[in-house]
């Protein structure tokens, strides 16, 4: 039985997403890891990184959930809570600044700095980073931190720092990010079998201790133009290998994160834009 659902498609920062509110349209028994590979795909369906979708929640304002482009359920995704907020927010599903989106990585806080009713940038409270070898997850002692351990990739050696911002991220510290040919490289991160639920990996060029360069291989989506949370554990990463102040810029392929590890009560925020692309309907 075919079904049209209208959907809203946004990015932050080259980061793009298809949103679809399945709080006013029926998505139930639809095989949504099956609609997200089909709608994602760049030349048979719409084309983004990944799917999102609006949705109640019982325990917080509004929940979101968000599947990648290969079809796999993400934990959280900075971009796309970006994204998320500011089209609850513009669209007065979500009718205040500051709210919680209950999502597989916990309970997250979106304060929306808005002009004339409108998202002019999203900060996000993504809470405390989680850094014990276990909870990653990645095999080996379970309370163990992973601070500059060495791995082997593809017969090459490379020092990891591992963080968990609800989803697992590898931080890889390089001289010279045009150096990489990550299309070689990322694949063979996301899937070492060190990483049982794959890994998130962020190769990072220091330019000065406020200031660095990221590119990104996410898991499932592969490269992309920005990651919001692979921002924060890079810069989480740089904090612990003393290459980073804690209030920096992250500059990626579609533009900056402003990334803040606040020493106070440990929480990271991120502040970015987000912005439509276009909005139609789809037949499923």
């Amino acid at each position: 039985m075919k079904r049209t659902i209208q959907f809203v498609k946004m990015q932050g920062l080259g980061n793009d997403f298809i949103l679809i509110n399945a709080i006013n349209q029926r998505i139930e028994n639809l095989n949504i890891s099956e609609i997200a590979k089909q709608l994602c795909d760049r030349h048979f369906g719409i084309g983004a990184d990944g799917l999102i979708l609006i949705m109640d929640s019982l325990r917080s304002d509004i929940q979101m959930k968000i599947f990648n482009s290969d079809g796999s359920e993400a934990q959280i995704c900075g971009n796309g809570i970006r994204c998320f907020s500011k089209h609850v927010f513009e669209s007065k599903i979500i009718e205040k600044e500051v709210f919680s989106v209950e999502t597989l990585a916990g309970i997250m806080v979106p304060a929306i700095i808005a002009k004339n009713g409108k998202a002019t940038a999203i900060e996000v409270d993504l809470g405390k980073p989680t850094l014990e070898r276990a909870k990653i997850p990645m095999k080996g002692q379970p309370n163990d931190l992973v601070l500059a351990e060495s791995i082997t990739v593809d017969d090459k050696n490379y020092s990891i720092t591992c963080v968990s911002m609800g989803n697992p991220h590898a931080v890889v510290f390089v001289d010279d990010i045009k150096d990489l040919n990550i299309y070689k490289t990322g694949p063979l991160f996301e899937n070492h079998p060190v990483f049982p639920e794959k890994v998130n990996t962020e190769f990072v060029q220091i330019l000065n201790r406020d200031e660095a360069v990221m590119m990104v291989w996410e898991r499932g989506a592969g490269k992309t133009l920005a990651c919001g949370t692979g921002a924060c554990a890079a810069t989480i990463a740089g904090v612990l290998n003393n290459k980073l102040n804690r209030k920096v810029k992250i500059h990626l392929p579609g533009g900056t994160l402003f990334i803040e590890w606040q020493d106070a009560d440990d929480h990271v925020i991120m502040s970015g834009p987000a912005e439509y692309v276009f909005k139609g309907e789809v037949t499923i």
